[in-house]
């Protein structure tokens, strides 16, 4: 199915609400047109067009709920899924949690569609692709990596007359490369709203940089170290550590933000002066839809500012038992940074550890958000301000806390998406001190 109009999609809410004999009804219409190419061992493997959408009826009699979702939209489809979700609605218990549906609100646009990243065709992906495995068959490495692009709508509407309508475009492409006797790698992530602002060649030439650069890693002995980290480093890290701002984690004690006697830690200076971290769904680079999940507005929120804790994220449930305003959950993640490269980090590093990618991240310590993980593709000892050789892989222990409280220099934010989050994210290299490597490992 293509991508549907306002017009469509309005024609459709109007139809499922109509129908709907419920005290209230909520109406969500998603659709995604994704295209990919995958390659490894330096030769495409798959490449394919993916396109889908989908309905999700919602009604509630008084407290009790109920829910369907198909993916057929002629007029006998969308009233069986209606009539399923009141039947399911009139057998479920009451839901003690159980909030109404917003009131009518207008949403203010944010930028999230580019036409150049929707018109993206398979003969865009391949050449991608072989600036990659082009490059690495010239230099004896070996490559894996996927590019997909996404065309995506999302329209919502409930019995209260509201309505909200918006397409979006985005990117990734993720890269490894390898020597043929696997002794070094490199990696790289990029993401985009907008094609213009992805260079396939660019990126191909650092993960091909960095596997040549790591090849006869020496040891370095465990422990703490100073590191420059690179954006796709820390994303992952940060991310875990997001999740604290929920207001209702804070306050019932499951959360680094908990304080005894169910208080929360907003106010507190918990960071360095130096982090700043907000969320804003018109941003130029990183723009989401003007909508959480719960069709309540976005807003740009200040999480952290001059390193205190300034905001939490409450839910509408949550807000109302604190007597709290509710505010749109946060779609990306913004951290301040500065013009400095990474490269510039280094230079100013007398003794340190370079990370360009963290992964394999499991929580050890939800109330410190200690982490454990491992360093991957490229991971190299710094001295008198230049990469002085490629070094083993390390495990580490560490929590985000402490690094945005060691923090000696910030470097210019980047556009990244996390592994294992959902933010959009536009995060910047960092050099921090004290960061704790437990143990060597084996991993390249």
């Amino acid at each position: 199915m293509s991508i549907l109009t306002q017009e469509q999609t309005k024609r459709i809410t109007d139809r499922v609400l109509s129908l709907s004999k419920a005290d209230e009804c909520i109406v969500n219409i998603e659709g995604n047109r994704i295209g990919n190419i995958r390659f490894a061992r330096n030769a495409v493997s798959t490449a394919g067009l993916a396109d889908d959408a989908r309905i999700q009826v919602q009604v509630a009699f008084g407290k009790k709920q109920g829910t369907a979702t198909i993916n057929e939209f002629d007029d006998k489809s969308i009233e069986r899924a209606v009539r399923r979700a009141e039947d399911l609605a009139r057998l479920a218990p009451d839901n003690p949690e159980f909030i109404p549906a917003i009131a009518k609100t207008a949403y203010k646009p944010s930028d999230t569609f580019v036409q150049k990243t929707a018109d993206i065709d398979p003969e865009y992906r391949a050449q991608a692709a072989a600036y990659a495995i082009e490059g690495c068959r010239k230099r004896g490495l070996v490559s894996a990596g996927f590019f997909t692009d996404r065309t995506s709508f999302e329209t919502i509407a409930n019995s209260n007359g509201l309505f909200g309508h918006q397409v979006a475009t985005s990117l990734d492409f993720t890269l490894t490369v390898r020597t043929e006797d696997g002794r070094g790698s490199g990696w790289v992530k990029r993401s985009a709203r907008d094609v213009a602002k992805f260079d396939p060649r660019e990126a191909a030439e650092i993960a091909i940089e960095k596997a040549l650069r790591s090849v006869d890693a020496k040891a370095l002995e465990p422990g703490r170290y100073t590191v420059i980290m690179e954006p796709a480093a820390t994303s992952d890290l940060l991310s875990f550590m997001l999740g604290g701002f929920d207001a209702r984690r804070a306050d019932e004690g499951r959360s680094f933000l908990s304080k005894a006697g169910g208080k929360n830690r907003l106010g507190d200076k918990l960071f360095d002066q130096q982090v700043n971290i907000w969320s804003d769904p018109w941003d130029k680079d990183v723009a989401v839809l003007p909508w959480d999940d719960n069709m309540l507005p976005r807003e740009r929120v200040e999480l952290v500012k001059d390193g205190k804790i300034n905001a939490l994220d409450y839910s509408r449930f949550w807000a109302q038992q604190k007597n709290q305003r509710a505010v749109g959950a946060a779609g990306n993640i913004i951290m301040a940074g500065t013009n400095k490269t990474t490269e510039e980090l280094i230079a100013n590093t007398k003794k340190g550890v370079l990370v360009t990618r963290t992964w394999y991240i499991r929580m050890v310590d939800p109330q410190s958000v200690l982490l454990t993980g491992l360093t991957r593709d490229g991971t190299f000892y710094v001295e008198n301000g230049k990469i002085k050789h490629p070094i083993k892989n390390f495990r580490f222990n560490e929590s985000p806390v402490s690094m945005l409280n060691n923090i000696e220099e910030i470097g210019k934010p980047v556009v990244i998406g996390a592994d294992e989050a959902r933010y959009s994210m536009l995060i910047p290299s960092m050099k921090i001190r004290d960061f704790n490597f437990t143990s060597l490992s084996d991993a390249v």
